[in-house]
């Protein structure tokens, strides 16, 4: 949407009047008047702008790519409106008639007192089965005009045009005239729905840019749209917002900023850079409002904003990468350094920086501490027993919190894993790293551990595929932060912890994954594992033409190292109950019984059926099954596949030439 066109949008939803009201009566003559005044005063957009939102069950459904549909309807929702429910009956009947044809339906709750749970109950007592959006910030429901529940919006997808608006019984014949090419009634009857009230858009006070908008911008988003940032632009001052403010209100509304995918209806977490719902509706209604200068001083010139070399400070120690030139296109392997430790005595570490050489080439950057340099000179993530520091896309620094950290042992050597992203352009990565240094020993020892699964398999055109995998905790634990991570294809993550009596909660959701941005998500407070619990990470993929970042839809995809392979990995960090820094336990080996069966138990019973064999590592169990099943009854289980796990453990290292005391790096 144009400025202008937002502008003139803003100041007829302005000029609305929203009326708060209950679960409508069709035959109280209140709510018949009441409907006359909302109905008078609501205003149908032409067209409908992107969005962005989550649905009840935390799944993300974004308006745009909608755009291969021959028709979208919107239906607004809100929890006790006898109207819609109702009308339950005949909107599943339309859908059923309809998804076969591609049509997507969609139900939209902008009520400020309905919260997911709430949602949830009400989805199962009337029997709604279509997505139930929730737009908790009403900017959705706002630009929409939307007063009431159970007002129906029929949208063409070729250009965004509203085509309808009006009852659910009226939009049968629009969706038909659409579908043909034809012309469909722009309305329907009267709206007698359950009123919803949208106070933001009665106000009628002028946001201020000096007072209200600059400073938030300030404290929320200079740390990376400064000179030398992450960010693409400098917010510099009020003419480079206004030039940006289209975008802003955009990338706003589809969620894509602030760069923080944890959704805020699960969860507090300590590192959340999301905007409180204050802060994101005064940025929103100031850009619908022109995005005017007003009055006042302009708080982001009267400062000149430059990136930090080192946001921590100088640090104690800088471990430079070796340099690699990456060249203009191709695919680059993952590369594999190693550099010397030139510290002579051992160190507790409370905080890294990772610096890329070049942002746009250095995709992401593990490393690990070795005893030694290897003959070939090449890092093994085999050799490796804790790590100096990583970064991917988005996360550069790594703190822990004052009563934990990790070691670094005097000598040895540093390897590096450096996945490289080419852009069009030759150029020589100098990545950097600052190390700091602890001035004592904390009390306790992070450890890290990683969820993951090497035998995905994402078919052609599938655009919901689910995969699984999990970890199982064998004493007790607290879990600090997670770190998910995947490819292109990836379209959500979860984190969910099952305890030993069966019982789940979701302790992290991420509806939509974005390769762009990734980073770890630290808890508020950790998170108690008790032993027996399993840390289940769930992965969606959208492999279909739908994904706008998908390289080939119409392949078969695999686990692999390449941004156009995929992978179901979330790296977690956390502190085991019974260990101390100066009483340390063997932390990889805790976990080695049972990685193997967390990665391949897709139905998490605790077993694994031949059904479940998948990819390279299935097919290589398959063959030796009868070797594997030592009991005869056609599944693996514990026992089994932690005798199989340790057989291909001692191979792998074998062929990285790894000694046979040297452990793999499950934990860490």
């Amino acid at each position: 949407m144009t400025t202008t066109r937002a502008s003139a949008l803003a100041a007829a939803l302005l000029a609305t009047t929203a009326l708060a009201g209950c679960a409508s009566d069709k035959g109280a003559p209140h709510a018949e008047a009441a409907g006359a005044a909302v109905n008078a005063a609501a205003v149908t957009p032409a067209m409908v702008d992107n969005f962005m939102l989550v649905d009840a069950n935390m799944e993300a459904h974004e308006l745009y790519r909608l755009s291969d549909a021959p028709a979208v309807m919107i239906v607004s929702q809100a929890n006790g409106d006898a109207v819609l429910q109702r009308a339950a009956g005949e909107l599943k009947a339309l859908a059923a008639g309809y998804q076969p044809k591609g049509v997507e339906f969609m139900l939209l709750n902008s009520s400020l007192k309905d919260t997911r749970e709430a949602i949830q109950a009400e989805a199962q007592k009337v029997g709604y089965t279509l997505p139930i959006l929730m737009d908790s910030n009403q900017l959705v429901g706002e630009s929409l005009g939307v007063t009431r529940s159970a007002e129906a919006y029929v949208v063409n997808p070729k250009t965004w045009q509203v085509v309808y608006h009006g009852p659910v019984s009226g939009a049968q014949a629009a969706l038909d005239a659409l579908l043909a090419g034809k012309p469909a009634a722009a309305t329907g009857g009267p709206l007698t729905g359950a009123p919803i009230a949208f106070p933001d858009r009665a106000a009628t006070t002028k946001i201020s840019y000096a007072k209200d908008v600059a400073p938030i911008l300030e404290k929320r988003c200079v740390t990376c749209h400064q000179e030398g940032g992450i960010g693409p632009f400098a917010m510099s001052g009020y003419d480079m917002v206004k030039g940006f403010s289209p975008m802003i209100r955009e990338v706003i509304r589809t969620d894509r900023m602030p760069p923080y995918n944890a959704d805020p209806h699960i969860g507090k977490f300590s590192d959340s850079r999301n905007l409180d719902p204050a802060e994101l509706k005064t940025i929103v209604h100031w850009i619908e409002q022109g995005a005017q200068r007003g009055d006042g001083p302009d708080p982001l010139a009267a400062v000149k904003h430059v990136a930090a070399e080192w946001p921590l400070g100088k640090p104690d120690l800088i471990l430079k990468i070796p340099a690699f030139k990456v060249p203009a296109s191709g695919v680059v392997d993952y590369q594999r350094p190693v550099s010397l430790n030139p510290e002579t005595e051992g160190h507790w570490i409370r905080a890294t920086t990772v610096k890329p050489g070049d942002r746009q080439a250095v995709h992401h950057v593990l490393t690990g501490w070795m005893s030694e340099v290897p003959a070939n000179g090449q890092s093994s993530e085999l050799r490796w027993k804790g790590s100096v520091g990583g970064y991917a896309v988005g996360a550069e620094s790594n703190i822990f919190d004052g009563d934990v950290g990790t070691y670094l042992p005097p000598g040895g050597a540093i390897g590096y894993q450096m996945h490289y992203t080419p852009y069009g352009k030759e150029t020589v990565d100098n990545s950097q790293i600052g190390v700091y240094f602890r001035k004592d020993a904390p009390k306790y020892l992070m450890r890290g551990v990683v969820v993951l699964d090497p035998t995905i398999e994402i078919g052609p055109n599938e655009p919901r595929h689910k995969e699984v995998a999990y970890v199982e905790f064998p004493n007790d634990a607290l879990l600090y932060s997670a770190f998910p991570h995947a490819h292109y294809r990836a379209y959500s993550s979860d984190l969910w912890i099952r305890y030993p009596d069966g019982k789940e909660k979701l302790l992290l959701s991420l509806p939509r994954y974005d390769f762009n941005w990734q980073r770890s998500y630290t808890f508020a407070e950790p998170i108690k594992i008790p032993a027996g619990s399993k840390l289940i990470a769930r992965y969606v993929y959208d492999n279909s033409k739908r994904n706008p970042a998908n390289p080939d839809p119409s392949i078969k995809v695999s686990w692999g190292e390449q941004s156009f392979q995929e992978m179901l990995f979330t790296s977690l960090s956390f502190r085991w109950l019974d260990e101390t820094a100066a009483h340390q336990v063997d932390s990889e080996a805790r976990f080695q019984s049972t990685r193997l069966m967390g990665m391949l138990d897709d139905n998490l019973d605790g077993k694994v059926e031949k059904a479940e064999l998948k990819g390279q590592m299935g097919a290589m169990l398959g063959m030796a099954w009868s070797k594997i099943d030592t009991n005869s009854d056609g599944v693996l289980d514990k026992t089994e596949l932690a005798a199989a796990s340790k057989m291909m453990g001692m191979r792998r290292r074998e062929a990285a030439g790894a000694g046979p005391s040297e452990k793999t790096p499950f934990g860490g």
